[in-house]
């Protein structure tokens, strides 16, 4: 453990790996000289997030990542966006207030509700209220129990928590409406395997023909139930192929709004060689961080596929014969998602 100090700016008194045993730690606490000044308490929260869960710091990897924020009052700054933030990056935020503002004092809270708006639950988990300092011992046992039990450490990035995924779906011709909506399960059936929120896996979806639309953005639906009943929503469009053009769209309309600290994920489906050239479009993504998968079906060009997939192909590029068995994919694609995931350094 390591502990923050705030006031108008924050500083870290001593980090993660400074004490090794709870009497070194104790005797620390003991010698931290208060610093006064305002309560910006999104400042502390920015500097948590940027500086204080490094490897360099002591950060382990396999451990959780936990920030206990202890508010006197109110905070004298904004509070959410940082908190966005920092649960992006992994890290669970617990909230304790003390003495919270009574009537006259409301008028000054810059943010109201910003418990709510910090934590990642608004269930009472991640939030304790103490009415006086007197009553803060009362709250220990409580609060360990809480960081100590990890299965409810909900906010902790994992492979199905922490991507924005862009469907990119052919419309063309050739699909039919029947096999178009064959496709819009197996979307589906993907989606639901994803922890989805504002603060957790986003998804998007876009049609193409030799056009482009734009279904849903990344930021319409936040909850699993909106997200499935957009897909059912989708209508069926026919027209050409051009798939390259469909990346370049995804890009454009949906990656570029992404948000920091998530894996930038895009599940292509054809049925057909596209009428333009998708090795630019592809690279051009894959450089700009986006993990490919391409997903072939009846007359749709190995070669192309090869090339939207990122490498290896053999893991990101999947072929199918028939509409109807595009469902065996599902557990290969989400497994394939989750192991890159768990094998990239992160906090």
């Amino acid at each position: 453990m390591g502990i923050v100090q705030y006031g108008d700016d924050p500083s870290t008194e001593f980090n993660l790996k400074t004490h090794a045993n709870p009497r070194d730690v104790k005797n620390a606490i003991e010698k931290i000289p208060q610093k006064g000044g305002r309560s910006n308490v999104g400042k502390a929260l920015s500097f948590v997030n940027k500086n204080f869960f490094l490897d360099s710091n002591g950060n382990r990897g396999g451990a959780p990542n936990v920030a206990i924020v202890l508010v006197d009052g109110w905070p004298t700054d904004k509070v959410e966006e940082a908190s966005r933030l920092a649960r992006e990056s992994g890290i669970n935020i617990f909230f304790v207030t003390i003495e919270g503002a009574d009537e006259n004092e409301k008028q000054n809270v810059i943010e109201p509700n910003f418990v709510d708006k910090a934590v990642c639950r608004t269930n009472g988990f991640y939030s304790i209220n103490v009415p006086s300092w007197f009553n803060l011992r009362k709250v220990v046992q409580t609060l360990v129990k809480r960081v100590c039990d990890t299965d409810r450490l909900a906010c902790s990035k994992t492979c199905l928590n922490s991507a924005d995924i862009a469907f990119v779906i052919d419309g063309s011709s050739s699909v039919g409406t029947g096999n178009f909506r064959t496709v819009l399960q197996f979307v589906a059936n993907i989606s639901k395997e994803f922890e989805i929120s504002d603060t957790d896996t986003r998804i998007g979806a876009v049609q193409y023909t030799y056009e482009q639309r734009l279904e849903f953005g990344f930021d319409k639906h936040s909850t699993k139930q909106d997200v499935l009943n957009a897909i059912k929503l989708i209508n069926y469009w026919s027209g050409g192929t051009s798939t390259g053009a469909a990346i370049n769209y995804a890009s454009e309309q949906l990656f570029s709004k992404s948000k920091p600290n998530k894996r930038k994920i895009m599940i292509l489906i054809t049925d057909g060689r596209s009428y333009d050239d998708v090795r630019v479009p592809a690279t051009t993504a894959h450089q700009n961080g986006v993990i490919a998968y391409s997903v072939g079906i009846a007359w749709a060009a190995q070669d192309e596929l090869e090339s939207i997939a990122t490498d290896p192909d053999k893991e990101h590029s999947f072929f199918v014969d028939e509409f109807d068995y595009l469902y065996k994919f599902v557990p290969r694609i989400i497994q394939n998602i989750c192991t890159e995931f768990n094998s990239q350094p992160r906090n």
